[in-house]
């Protein structure tokens, strides 16, 4: 009784003091380590959040700048070039570097349209005297002044009326019904009035020309005639279309102007043809005496 009176001051437990200060500082320590616990975890998930978000700028959705960029080699070890190329034409893309950059392919421009062709041919009486200079400005030719192989040209004309040859042996005459007058000739520079032509005998027998096309309409005069003969004109335009004419006088000379009027693309030919389509008497022939292109 003694005893347990010796350790109650006035009927509390002794010592109270000693005991309220030892579980304090245990409680002390576990709030702390229960602090330090939650800081640790509020640490841990932002270093997570940290972590996540940094992963998925990087490993996302490729940039917009990147995309077709093909794969380059190791880093440290760029991949040289194929011998004969240049660096930047080997394919090889260099890490953080584009690609060169190809223009694109040019539209096709549009095709011009097709020419419509267009042959039309009158005949008419022949003037007593031709003015081959104002009848032919782009280009003109003349046969028989210089023998039957020889022609005289327009002087720097065109040289697009062309002498195809044709069938029978070519003489030369100058007793023509009508005359031919120049200024701009080769190899002979003027004519005042020649009255030549060639031509050519027997069935069969005759002319051909050609003239270029340029894909705008154009004008052939071609002097011609015939004796004793039914002479056939045959004009047309390679690819295309054609017309035919024919003349005939079956006891003496006849002559003609023709007038061609036709259009072809670039390129193409008006052809013509004239020969004797039947003989109707001793050498029944077909002649030649000039043609001019305007």
């Amino acid at each position: 009784m003694g005893q347990e009176d010796h350790g109650r001051v006035g009927g509390r437990p002794a010592y109270p003091h000693r005991q309220s200060r030892s579980e304090f500082r245990r409680m002390a320590r576990a709030r702390q380590r229960r602090r330090w616990f939650l800081e640790a975890l509020v640490a841990l998930v932002c270093l997570t959040a940290v972590v996540t978000y940094l992963g998925t700028e990087q490993h996302g959705t490729p940039r917009e700048e990147r995309s077709g960029v093909l794969p380059g080699p190791p880093a440290g070890r760029p991949e040289a070039p194929s011998p004969g190329t240049s660096g930047s034409d080997s394919g090889v893309v260099m890490p953080g570097l584009r690609p060169r950059q190809r223009p694109p392919s040019p539209s096709p421009s549009p095709s011009a349209p097709a020419v419509p062709p267009l042959l039309t041919v009158s005949q008419a009486d022949v003037p007593a005297l031709v003015d081959l200079t104002a009848a032919g400005p782009v280009d003109w030719v003349h046969w028989g002044l210089l023998g039957p192989g020889r022609p005289v040209r327009k002087r720097n004309g065109s040289g697009e009326i062309r002498d195809e040859g044709g069938r029978g042996e070519r003489v030369s005459y100058s007793n023509n019904p009508e005359a031919y007058t120049w200024r701009d000739g080769a190899p002979v520079e003027s004519a005042s009035g020649t009255m030549s032509g060639v031509y050519t005998c027997d069935r069969g027998s005759g002319f051909n020309l050609a003239v270029a096309a340029d894909g705008r309409e154009r004008t052939v005069r071609l002097y011609a005639g015939l004796w004793m003969a039914r002479a056939r004109l045959d004009v047309r335009l390679a690819g295309g279309p054609a017309s035919t004419l024919r003349l005939e006088d079956p006891h003496t000379a006849r002559t003609a102007q023709f007038t061609i009027r036709f259009r072809a693309p670039k390129g193409g030919k008006l052809l013509v043809s004239w020969r004797v389509e039947e003989s109707m008497g001793d050498c029944g022939s077909v002649s030649l005496q000039a043609a001019a292109l305007r």
